[in-house]
């Protein structure tokens, strides 16, 4: 069963890349992640209460709470670098890059949570590493001449794959004892938080009403995508 979430966990990922990169055409990346979050609460949420799992929030003790936060906390930073980075450079550099946080998360893991690395896991980390670096050589050689908008979106991108295996590792320690779809929800919450915070604090709340409805009907789908992933 594991197996058929991660499969839908990855498809609804890359709809989710797809999606948010046409609401970002002409409207900020910061606002974009602060109204899909909305959409990636409400979406959580309504799991809790499908699940019925909601009763447990007074039962989370101090330290799982804290990873959660934390772990928020990373998911936050992880998207707003992420959707920088879509918007500056291009979809099929930035995705790759992201995703090899995975190889970031083995590492941390093993430090960390004491998860060993085993001589087959070890060759696949190097193979990933291998696959993302040909995957973002061949578009720069073979693609489009353009260069991206400015070289920034590397730094971005990089920064989300450190913020996302991060979130990985907070995530795994946060969430024992607590049901997945609470635990979502929580720091669900928490990126909400972050999200409009980051939006204030760099005045950008008055573009909101400048969003192109299209955009704003992309930037809710890809919050729905980012639930069920």
């Amino acid at each position: 069963m594991w197996l058929l979430y991660a499969v839908g966990s990855s498809f609804f990922a890359g709809i989710t890349s797809i999606l948010a990169k046409c609401g970002i055409k002409k409207t900020d990346s910061d606002v974009a992640t602060a109204i899909r979050t909305i959409v990636v609460l409400l979406f959580s949420w309504l799991m809790v209460l499908i699940t019925g799992t909601g009763g447990q929030t007074t039962q989370i003790s101090g330290k799982t709470f804290l990873f959660l936060v934390l772990s928020g906390l990373a998911t936050g930073a992880s998207w707003l670098c992420y959707f920088h980075a879509f918007q500056k450079g291009d979809i099929n550099k930035v995705v790759p890059i992201d995703k090899s946080s995975t190889i970031l998360t083995i590492i941390l893991a093993f430090i960390f949570l004491g998860e060993p690395i085993t001589l087959v896991k070890g060759i696949a980390v190097v193979l990933i590493g291998i696959g993302t670096f040909m995957m973002i050589q061949k578009k720069e050689t073979v693609d489009e001449p353009k260069k991206p908008k400015g070289g920034s979106w590397l730094i971005y991108a990089l920064l989300s794959t450190v913020f996302a295996s991060l979130t990985a590792i907070l995530g795994k320690v946060g969430i024992e004892g607590v049901e997945s779809n609470l635990g979502t929800a929580i720091r669900t919450c928490v990126v909400l938080v972050m999200a409009w915070v980051v939006v204030f604090v760099k005045g950008k709340q008055h573009t909101i009403r400048e969003i192109p409805k299209n955009e704003l009907g992309f930037i809710c789908l890809s919050g729905l995508a980012t639930g069920g992933s």
